[in-house]
């Protein structure tokens, strides 16, 4: 054998020997989004605070405050989670359960005091407007990398500045109103950034921004602020979330569809 084709033998080998050489780029979403999972287990239950900033495109705006508590239940590899608004009256009590599972498709519960019943929230529904927001009901799931299939794209500057990050593409494995996101998780801490929504056309719709991320029980990062651009009606919605607390001794029985009416 020549030196030229030693030298072509040895690099060959050299590439077939290195894992991130032999990845390809749909196992290299894949794995960066079960990662991005486990830096977020392990919380156990936690409450927050939220407040909810509605703007119209001409820049009014009106506003809304609710309770949030969460519980993971990781022996049934499910996450479950009730927001109640507290203020104003007209929306007072409004709730949505929600039960977020690894690899299967969420459920979704919606308690109206007006009506005094609770309504399942599935099919076209998940897709639509959450309390007049430009959140969707199938944005306020947990984001379970289970439930996507995932491309790495490229290795990037964060949309929000914040270092360097992951730009990966997931499809929706469940009955969704969007047709794909792209997503950009940092490098440094694994969070989420920013999440760009196709539409079924393919056509950008929204634009989530994730900001103020803050580390708790030396573990567990959550933001301070998201805000959701609605790219055709040029409306947008804030959420701003304040006073965290883990472990805090929830009850898996707080979060059924018979406790919202409690």
């Amino acid at each position: 054998m020549t030196n030229l084709g030693k030298l072509t033998a040895i690099i060959f080998t050299l590439i077939l020997a290195s894992p991130l050489a032999a990845e390809t780029a749909e196992q290299k979403g894949e794995r960066i989004a079960r990662a991005a999972d486990d830096a977020d287990d392990g919380f156990g239950d936690f409450t927050v605070d939220g407040e909810m900033i509605l703007k119209t495109a001409r820049g009014a705006q009106s506003k809304r405050r609710f309770d949030t508590k969460t519980i993971e239940e990781r022996a049934k590899s499910v996450q479950k989670s009730i927001l109640v608004f507290d203020w104003p009256g007209d929306i007072r009590d409004t709730a949505l359960l929600t039960h977020t599972f690894a690899g299967r498709e969420d459920a979704q519960w919606l308690f109206l005091p007006s009506v005094g019943r609770v309504k399942k929230v599935a099919g076209s529904g998940r897709s639509g407007s959450f309390v007049g927001s430009e959140f969707a009901y199938e944005d306020m799931v947990e984001q379970e990398s289970g439930n996507y299939s995932h491309t790495w794209l490229a290795d990037e500057r964060c949309p929000t500045g914040a270092g360097s990050c992951y730009k990966i593409n997931r499809i929706p494995k469940h009955k969704s109103g969007y047709s794909s996101q792209i997503v950009w998780i940092d490098k440094a801490e694994l969070r989420y950034q920013t999440i760009q929504y196709f539409d079924r056309r393919g056509q950008l719709l929204k634009t989530l921004n994730i900001s103020g991320y803050k580390k708790y029980i030396g573990k567990i990062w959550r933001p301070s602020k998201m805000v959701m651009v609605h790219h055709l009606t040029k409306k947008s919605t804030v959420l701003r979330w304040s006073n965290y607390n883990f472990n805090v001794g929830l009850n898996p029985s707080e979060f059924t569809r018979n406790a919202l009416t409690r």
